[in-house]
């Protein structure tokens, strides 16, 4: 089992995304609203970095971050689905996704 992280940067690809993982078999995601660190320090007057980015690219305030636990099988297949939706998460303001080990979960119903 893994847990999925994903970061998405493109919100308003949320919906697409939920239904791209929903016709690949994945169906269970939990989604938190989240802000980076960049723009959270440019919200309290930090860094000048944090600054530059919030003036660069002001339209994204906020992201949202996907859960989801898998099996290993599921991993390559919600990446892809991330990728055919979001775009080529190489490309800078797209997102991140990585996975780490799930050793125990309770109250989860797996496929």
């Amino acid at each position: 089992m893994k847990l999925l992280v994903f970061v998405l940067n493109k919100i308003e690809t949320l919906e697409p995304l939920l239904e791209r993982f929903s016709h690949d078999g994945i169906s269970g995601a939990t989604i938190l609203n989240s802000n980076g660190m960049a723009h959270t320090l440019s919200e309290y007057g930090g860094s000048f970095l944090g600054s530059l980015r919030a003036i660069l690219n002001p339209e994204r305030v906020e992201s949202r971050t996907l859960f989801a636990v898998l099996p290993e099988d599921q991993v390559e297949i919600a990446v892809k689905a991330i990728e055919l939706v979001v775009g080529d998460l190489s490309k800078p303001d797209t997102g991140i996704v990585f996975t780490v080990p799930v050793d125990f979960t309770k109250g989860i119903k797996l496929n």
